[in-house]
């Protein structure tokens, strides 16, 4: 970078994001700080002065998609002095490297950092940036701060970390231990949505089950009900949920608190036993079972979505049968299937990969025929049926027709005489595919 102060206000910025729910919230934050410092956001890299790569390192692939990015950015910089930052789980996993690595590259930060970035781009460091620090505490972002991409649905965050350490997974070690955000500060955060006119929150955490907030010591479950007193929203959901955390007191909170939706998002990972173990996802299939016929026996009309491995090191074709046959068991609305790939850091990185590529893609897309199948079955089941759906826009494929999600979060489209973005709509269903339902608005 350059040597002085820079002007954030004549500055445009944009932010790119790689990952799940918790990295998409991070850039709006991330946004919002730039933009209460006097940034512009812009809608293209290519109008920019300052790009925001924001990152994931769950998955191989993923880290894969982001090298091949920043190549894209690298060639894009020579033409345009933009500003280029790293920030999220990639540049908490390695830091500096990723300076050396890629030296087009300005500031890296971890996700305890954010708060930062302002000051790094106002100041202009003539050096090249990394801050990789944890905080023991919650680091708490004033929420006004947050720029939503939604004027409808909001994500409002819990807790970040993990202490869980699955075989498998690098969440620990990117996002770092659980951290829990004081409950006022959630709550005041729901209820400030609430009076902007949003009608759904999404309470994120990498283990919300395991939420207590350090003030108090009250538990996820009173979090529920603390949020579903606030006037104006309309739907709770939450995720991610690890089975082994799960209640009955949740499950129960869950059924008499009226704004939590019937829908809960409950990884199993593998149906077996034997593979779990190996996971150190600390349930059995049997135990992962009960939980749901406890959640079904409470609400019937719950629907469940969850995610999946195929080619977990050492897992035999039995084994493999056994996920296939707890997908036809409990019939998931929704699945997020991916072949295993090592982390680094993680136990299972350390085991003799003995699945070829080729037999994890197999698996891969016979776990997601069987699904596909599973998801026409249950969407055929819907035709003729008026659900209750929130609008949150215009169908991306079709301009003309509408777009939501109903309690379940399946996806909606439909007709509609009137504009009814942001709206409550009652549909009728009247044709589906695997991945979508299809109608008409009604009572318009």
């Amino acid at each position: 970078m350059e040597k002085g102060a820079r002007n954030l206000k004549s500055l445009k910025f944009y932010v790119h994001t790689f990952g799940c729910q918790m990295n998409k919230n991070d850039s709006e934050r991330i946004a919002g700080i730039l933009s209460t410092a006097g940034g512009k956001i812009s809608n293209s890299p290519e109008e920019s002065d300052i790009i925001i790569v924001n990152t994931c390192a769950v998955r191989e692939k993923a880290e894969e998609k982001l090298y091949s990015y920043l190549g894209r950015l690298a060639t894009f910089k020579k033409k345009k002095k933009s500003t280029i930052g790293v920030v999220g789980c990639v540049a908490q996993l390695y830091g500096s490297e990723l300076l050396e690595k890629k030296p087009f590259i300005d500031f890296v930060l971890g996700p305890d950092n954010y708060n930062q970035i302002s000051e790094i781009i106002h100041s202009n460091h003539e050096e090249k940036f990394a801050s990789t620090s944890w905080s023991q505490d919650y680091n708490e972002i004033p929420h006004e701060k947050t720029f939503r991409e939604s004027n409808i649905s909001a994500y409002v965050t819990i807790m970040e970390g993990c202490n869980n350490f699955c075989s498998y997974c690098i969440v620990p070690f990117a996002r770092g231990r659980e951290k829990c955000r004081p409950m006022q500060n959630i709550i005041e955060e729901i209820q400030s949505l609430a009076d902007k006119g949003y009608k759904e929150i999404q309470l994120l955490g990498q283990n919300v089950n395991s939420y207590k907030d350090p003030d108090t010591g009250k538990d996820f479950s009173i979090l529920l009900k603390e949020a579903n007193q606030t006037e104006g929203i309309e739907w709770i959901r939450f995720i991610t949920s690890h089975p082994k955390n799960f209640t009955k007191k949740i499950a129960t909170t869950m059924k008499e608190a009226e704004k939590v939706c019937h829908q809960l998002h409950l990884p199993v990972q593998s149906g077996s036993s034997s593979v779990l173990k190996r996971m150190n996802r600390g349930y059995t299939r049997e135990e992962y079972l009960e939980k749901i016929t406890i959640l079904r026996n409470l609400m019937p009309d719950i629907s469940f979505s969850t995610d999946i491995i195929a080619g977990f090191p050492g897992e035999t074709e039995e084994e493999f049968q056994e996920t296939l046959s707890i997908l036809e068991e409990v019939r998931f609305n929704n699945i997020f299937s991916f072949r295993y790939s090592p982390r680094p850091l993680t136990v299972a990185c350390q085991e003799k990969d003995t699945i070829s590529f080729e037999e994890k893609r197999r698996r891969l897309i016979e776990v997601q025929d069987l699904q596909k199948k599973i998801q026409l079955e249950l969407n055929k089941s819907l035709i003729g049926r008026d659900l209750k759906v929130l609008c949150t826009g215009k169908s991306k494929k079709a301009p003309h027709i509408y777009s939501g999600r109903n309690e379940g979060h399946q996806v909606v489209n439909f007709k509609s005489k009137n504009d009814v973005i942001g709206c409550f709509v009652d549909v009728h269903i009247a044709s589906y595919g695997p991945y979508s339902l299809h109608g008409e608005a009604i009572k318009q």
